[in-house]
């Protein structure tokens, strides 16, 4: 599989700034956000963070946030969200690979990833760079799609719970997406994190089972 290139993303800034303030991601990043416990003067690392959204949520906790993307625009976007609320000061973006961290060992508290380790090529290379800036006694948490995960569930579920629009169409060009790319369960989760250095793994389903959030302590 192909090494993925930044500018594939640099003109989906709107889809994806969009999509994390859908009530389906938003629920989600709120979900993920309780699941990885205080932020509190932490250090806090986002891969592949977008526009920013999740970081957002903790910014009147964490010491300082920081995100990487591989698209400059993203990047841009980022800093700009974090600029119109005058935190400008708490956060650091910049652009970068996800397989190739240009961090030291042990510099984050909590590393966070959604929507992003899926996608990769090869998805253990990003987890290992995850694992590797993250201190010991630290948090690595992670959302990827299950192995439920496809077209036709996804469009079960958006019925289900009444969504249309954007709000469906976003779900489903994610479940799409998914099933050309890397699924999990949740035990094949484990023990891929567990190889890499994780000491202990829980996970929580979201989108009644078509998604996992992934708290992998170190």
């Amino acid at each position: 599989m192909r090494k993925m290139q930044g500018e594939e993303f640099d003109s989906l800034v709107s889809f994806f700034d969009d999509m994390a303030r859908t009530k389906w991601l938003g629920s989600i990043h709120d979900e993920l956000k309780v699941a990885s416990g205080s932020w509190e003067g932490k250090s806090v690392l986002d891969v592949g963070c977008g526009t920013g959204r999740l970081l957002l949520r903790g910014v009147e906790e964490a010491s300082i946030l920081t995100g990487v993307d591989l698209s400059s625009e993203m990047v841009k976007a980022s800093k700009q969200n974090f600029f119109f609320i005058n935190r400008s000061n708490k956060s650091h973006f910049s652009e970068g690979d996800a397989c190739d961290l240009s961090f030291e060992n042990s510099m984050f508290d909590l590393s966070l990833s959604t929507c992003v380790m899926f996608l990769l090529p090869e998805p253990e290379a990003g987890m290992k760079e995850m694992i590797r800036v993250t201190k010991e006694g630290g948090k690595v948490v992670m959302l990827n799609p299950s192995l439920q995960m496809d077209q036709i569930a996804a469009f079960e579920y958006a019925k289900q719970n009444n969504m249309s629009g954007f709000e469906q169409t976003s779900l489903l060009k994610w479940s799409n997406v998914s099933t050309k790319r890397h699924r999990y369960s949740s035990e094949e989760l484990s023990q891929k994190l567990k190889m890499l250095g994780a000491k202990e793994t829980r996970h929580v389903e979201v989108l009644d089972g078509l998604a996992i959030i992934t708290i992998a302590d170190l």
